[in-house]
């Protein structure tokens, strides 16, 4: 979660409205007056219209005719048809093109078939989306190495304070890099550039304020470092580069069970993840920066992506404090954040067929509702296994995962405001809460992410439950 997730599709997806062709029709037999003209009656012109050879003729071209919505269209086919003039007159009786057009549109009912099925341009990339969440649990492997060398539990306030700013500071660093993206690569590069530089120096002296030793400092440094380059993959989209740069920690984690690799190697491999991580983000900078700039290129206002850090900050806070009593919890649900996204593409996916069957704003609105409780459920009964494993309260990491999850999808639709603030307002209640420490203390934080995903749900059915945000 070291970014907001891009749910935005390319190419030609983006078009909603494109024109979908109709599907070829199977070639149809030649009509009794294309046959030999031997076969052809003559016909005395006082006798008026041949009703039965109409009739034939409007038999023989139902399924072109059937589409047409004006006798004028059915006058272009039987001139693409090739049919003259004088089997007008003589076969069917009739003065001309157009007379004959017209008692065929009379004679044929009006029969639309439906187009076929658009494609889907919410189709979810489920290796992506599952490798992100492993990519969110995997820097954690740096931890379980470098524990025995230096006292984690007595310098974790040192690593909360930076990590806390670091995800604030990296969601709305990734809101603005998306909107610069608009602009161009180039200048979405150079946005991630400046911004993740500023944001690790920034993270680092805050926590040189809470720190009583160089070394503490210089590992919130490197988680700082780590979380601003990682930030910078994920948000243009390079998951599988991230993937090979924490290799070592994966690599150093995985003999842990059976063979301990030394102090040499529980500093370096996390050094070396670190160091490949930076290089990576580096390389990936400079190839986006080579590009032409734009020359038109507006920059969105700062305030714009405000509420997404705001949002990142509220997070963090509700996720360290679920952390302080369940710490498994909060792996699974860090986790889980790989279904969750693919949920939340699922989301933008269905509710464009719910939009595409609805007669009415009321049958939309019920369809809607169904898809975000069926996405929602889904997604609660995914991390329920793990959340009866995590701890004895495994209320609490569903109530915050289904407040997190409504919170993304109303930022995934722009809406950026109400979340920042339902969040904001459950984080500060669970913190002074915590901090305070009343008799209910523990059950405060539950509570108070029951009341905001409650609010966060009525604020996703009001609205996204209108076509407008979907069409």
């Amino acid at each position: 979660m070291s970014g907001p997730m891009s749910l935005e599709p390319g190419g030609a997806e983006r078009d909603t409205l494109a024109l979908r062709l109709a599907e070829p029709r199977p070639p149809r037999r030649r009509p009794r007056w294309a046959l030999d003209d031997a076969t052809l009656a003559i016909r005395l012109p006082a006798r008026g219209p041949d009703e039965e050879a109409v009739s034939t003729l409007a038999a023989e071209l139902a399924d072109a005719i059937g589409p047409a919505v004006h006798p004028y269209e059915v006058a272009a086919l039987l001139e693409a048809e090739g049919l003259p003039a004088t089997v007008i007159k003589e076969r069917y009786g009739h003065p001309n093109l157009f007379s004959l057009a017209t008692a065929l549109y009379e004679r044929v009912p009006r029969t639309f078939p439906e187009p076929p099925p658009a494609a889907d341009p919410w189709r979810p990339d489920t290796l992506r989306c599952l490798l992100r969440g492993v990519l969110f649990a995997l820097p954690a492997l740096a931890y379980l190495l470098i524990a025995p060398l230096w006292p984690l539990d007595r310098h974790a306030p040192v690593l909360i304070v930076a990590g806390v700013f670091s995800w604030a500071w990296g969601q709305a660093l990734g809101h603005r890099a998306h909107l610069r993206l608009v602009a161009g690569r180039r200048e979405a590069c150079g946005t991630l550039l400046t911004g993740s530089l500023l944001g690790a120096a920034a993270a680092t002296a805050l926590a040189a304020t809470a720190a009583d030793s160089a070394t503490a400092v210089g590992v919130a440094a490197a988680q700082s470092l780590y979380l601003a380059g990682a930030g910078v993959l994920l948000v243009l989209a390079r998951e599988r580069l991230l993937l090979a740069a924490l290799s070592p920690l994966v690599a150093g984690a995985a003999v842990l069970p059976w063979w301990d690799p030394g102090a040499i190697a529980r500093a370096g491999l996390p050094l070396l993840a670190l160091l490949a991580t930076s290089v990576a983000a580096g390389h990936v900078l400079r190839s986006g920066r080579a590009g032409q700039p734009a020359s038109d290129a507006a920059r969105p206002r700062l305030l714009t992506s405000l509420p997404y850090g705001l949002f990142g900050l509220a997070a963090a806070v509700l996720v360290m404090l679920e952390g302080r009593r369940q710490p498994y919890a909060v792996i699974a649900l860090t986790l889980s954040m790989g279904p969750a996204e693919w949920l939340l593409y699922r989301f933008r996916g269905w509710s464009v067929l719910a939009l595409r069957s609805s007669a009415t704003p009321a049958g939309f609105l019920l369809r809607s509702a169904a898809v975000l409780g069926l996405c929602l459920s889904a997604y609660l009964l995914l991390l329920l296994p793990a959340a009866l494993l995590a701890g004895p309260d495994p209320a609490t990491p569903l109530l915050l995962a289904a407040t997190l999850w409504t919170a993304l999808l109303l930022q995934a639709f722009g809406v950026a405001w109400p979340p920042a603030l339902l969040c904001l307002a459950a984080a500060g209640t669970a913190a002074a809460a915590t901090l305070l420490d009343p008799p209910p203390g523990p059950a405060v934080l539950p509570a108070v992410c029951a009341v905001a995903a409650v609010c966060l749900v009525a604020c996703a059915l009001h609205r996204l439950g209108r076509p407008s945000p979907h069409s």
